[in-house]
C-alpha cells in the first residue's frame, strides 16, 4: 500500500465562512469584501496549536479516569465482599482497583501511554472478577 488517497478530494478550507459558503451555495461571493478584519488579537490561544495543552489535557484525564475507575472497583469489592461470593470475585475487584489507582498515579506524572494500557489492564482483571460472580 502507498498510504495515498485514491479518491478526488478538495483542497483544505481553512478559512470557515469561506468553507460555509462552499457547503451552501457553490457560487457564493462574501457578502461584505470590504469589510475590515478583525484587528483585536483572541482573548484565548488556539489549543489544538499548543502542545502543553493537550498533554495537561491527557494527564488530567488518565487521573482523572483513574482515580474514578479505582473507585468503582473498590465499592465493587466491598459490595461483594458483604455477599456470599467466592473469594476471588472481592479479590479480583481489589486487584483491578489497585492497578487503575497505579494508573491515575502514572498519568498525573505525564505517562499517559503507560497509565492508558494499566487501566485497560485493570478493567480486565476487574471484568474477570465479574466473570467469576
Amino acid at each position: 500500500m502507498s498510504g495515498r488517497a485514491d479518491s478526488d478530494t478538495d483542497p483544505e478550507i481553512t478559512d470557515p465562512e469561506a468553507a460555509a459558503a462552499q457547503d451552501t451555495e457553490p457560487d457564493a461571493v462574501p457578502d461584505e469584501p470590504d469589510a475590515e478584519p478583525d484587528d483585536e488579537p483572541d482573548d484565548e490561544p488556539d489549543d489544538a496549536d499548543d502542545p502543553a495543552e493537550g498533554a495537561r489535557r491527557a494527564r488530567w484525564t488518565a487521573a482523572g479516569t483513574g482515580a474514578v475507575l479505582a473507585l468503582a472497583g473498590l465499592a465493587a469489592a466491598l459490595l461483594r465482599l458483604n455477599r456470599s461470593a467466592p473469594a476471588l470475585v472481592p479479590a479480583a475487584y481489589a486487584g483491578g482497583a489497585a492497578v487503575c489507582a497505579g494508573a491515575a498515579v502514572l498519568g498525573s506524572r505525564g505517562r499517559t501511554r503507560r497509565a492508558l494500557w494499566l487501566l485497560i489492564a485493570g478493567v480486565m482483571v476487574m471484568a474477570v472478577g465479574d466473570q467469576f460472580d
